[in-house]
């Protein structure tokens, strides 16, 4: 049953293990990503607070149903008034009558009538009621407090969908170092298996030469040395590949990526750099986030200065009271009223509107402050890409030229004109320079992402790219060619 297990876990991730290039691991963060969908919600949360700002205007229509039950003299009058059903009897006249002089009997003076107090009137049965109305309340006229109110909630619509765009770059650029990661951890291991070729075969001629007697054992020893951290240094690069390989899972929400493809690299447009930061101040989506919310905040000082305006409503009610539940037209009663509320003296509607001022002159400064930001970032990353290319082009040289050098050794080490330390010592170089350009190469893609990123364009060139088919990488092949050594 274990065995059965076992297979079965086997086969599972052959069949579903996949490659993966940048452009399927982009699209796979942006759809799965739970930190992204997290931060698209607050767009919509700006769109239910934008649609709560609109449904004032509709005002709202309210059902009520209430039950009650009392012995109170008022309110069991107020009932009875409220049912159409208050008869004389419940003014007290029953005792007026009986006590009235020259009525049924009646015995006491017109003065003393007065006195009486009425027992049905004040300690009448307990009664139950029921209230059934629809009441509907709309503003007016609320000195243009809804108006401005639905203002900012637009605009934090739309502030919100920028911050999301450059949420969106910003996840971009991080699925990009994980990915080229990976792909450099995966060329890592490449260089160093032509490394691992190139200390066997070293092995194997100081094996011969040493059974001929023109090597010594030292030589073997440190050549067999050599070749043991060339197996130490592959373990370490392929624990490196599996975690990032691991964390491009996790960006990605793809359980089931096991290999990536080749390097990504964004090319910059060929401009110059004020033409470059013109694109940034244009495209930036954090940059026009925040503009949206100066212009959130202008509009809540006209907010505020509603408030000095007189306030208009009005109140539509109908509905019905019994003793028992009903939609008599004999028991139902209707209620229209319109209502003015204006503040004439409140020095705290002053203060309210000063803050919102102040708030808006901050945020305005934050906007220039961000501006001046966008524009050093973008002159930074700009400088950084143009010396990561230079080093890329020197790294290319400097591989070549330690690779033509380690042939030259190897040859005079077979000749005995050289000592095996000195031949180990340019293995290392050859294998260092190698490892240099992938790093370099790796830089340089990542410099790229970060100066589209700063432009505020990355996600949408990828975008675009893949409409047109259009892909700059480095072909694995040509990379192989510049990592090949000769034996």
């Amino acid at each position: 049953m274990k065995k059965i297990l076992i297979l079965s876990a086997a086969l599972s991730t052959i069949i579903f293990a996949k490659t993966i290039s940048f452009n399927e691991a982009l699209n796979e963060a942006l759809n799965n990503n739970l930190e992204l969908k997290a931060k698209k919600i607050e767009i919509d949360k700006a769109k239910a607070k934008l649609k709560e700002a609109k449904s004032y205007d509709w005002g709202k229509l309210i059902f009520s149903e209430e039950v009650s039950r009392t012995n109170n003299a008022m309110y069991v009058f107020g009932m009875k008034l409220e049912s159409r059903e208050a008869t004389f009897r419940d003014f007290g006249f029953a005792d007026f009558l009986a006590k009235m002089p020259g009525l049924m009997g009646g015995t006491v003076s017109g003065a003393q009538v007065l006195a009486i107090e009425p027992k049905d009137l004040n300690y009448p049965d307990a009664r139950t009621n029921f209230k059934t109305k629809f009441v509907y309340e709309v503003p007016i006229f609320t000195g243009w407090k809804l108006t401005y109110a639905k203002k900012m909630a637009k605009l934090q619509v739309l502030a919100n969908k920028f911050k999301y765009s450059q949420d969106k770059n910003k996840l971009g650029v991080e699925v990009l170092k994980a990915y080229n990661g990976a792909v450099a951890a995966k060329y890592f291991i490449k260089a160093l298996q032509k490394a691992k070729e190139t200390t066997s075969t070293f092995v194997k001629v100081v094996k011969d030469f040493y059974s001929q007697g023109m090597a010594t054992k030292t030589d073997l020893l440190q050549v067999e040395k050599r070749d043991k951290e060339i197996d130490a240094m592959l373990i370490e690069a392929k624990n490196k590949y599996a975690l990032a390989l691991s964390y491009l899972r996790f960006l990605t929400g793809d359980e089931y990526i096991s290999e990536v493809k080749d390097f990504k690299t964004l090319i910059p447009k060929n401009a110059s750099l004020k033409t470059l930061q013109k694109i940034a101040l244009k495209n930036r989506g954090d940059l026009k986030w925040m503009k949206k919310n100066v212009e959130t905040m202008q509009a809540k000082v006209k907010f505020e200065e509603s408030a000095k305006y007189p306030m208009v409503g009005a109140h539509l009610e109908y509905g019905w009271n019994d003793n028992t539940p009903t939609l008599s037209s004999d028991k139902d009663y209707y209620l229209a009223a319109a209502g003015l509320k204006w503040n004439i003296f409140d020095k705290s509607i002053g203060a309210k509107i000063q803050e919102a001022k102040l708030a808006a002159v901050q945020t305005g400064y934050y906007y220039k402050y961000m501006k001046r930001g966008v524009l050093l970032d973008v002159e930074q990353k700009y400088l950084n890409y143009k010396a990561k290319r230079a080093i890329v082009k020197e790294k290319i040289a400097n591989k070549e030229l330690a690779e033509e050098i380690l042939k030259k050794y190897e040859y005079m080490y077979k000749q005995g004109m050289v000592s095996m330390p000195i031949l180990l010592m340019k293995e290392a170089d050859a294998r260092k320079a190698r490892a240099e350009l992938i790093k370099a190469k790796y830089d340089e893609a990542i410099a790229a992402a970060e100066l589209k990123e700063a432009m505020g364009d990355l996600v949408n060139q990828v975008k675009s790219l893949q409409k047109k088919k259009m892909v700059y990488r480095i072909d694995l092949n040509s990379l192989e060619k510049l990592l090949k050594e000769s034996k």
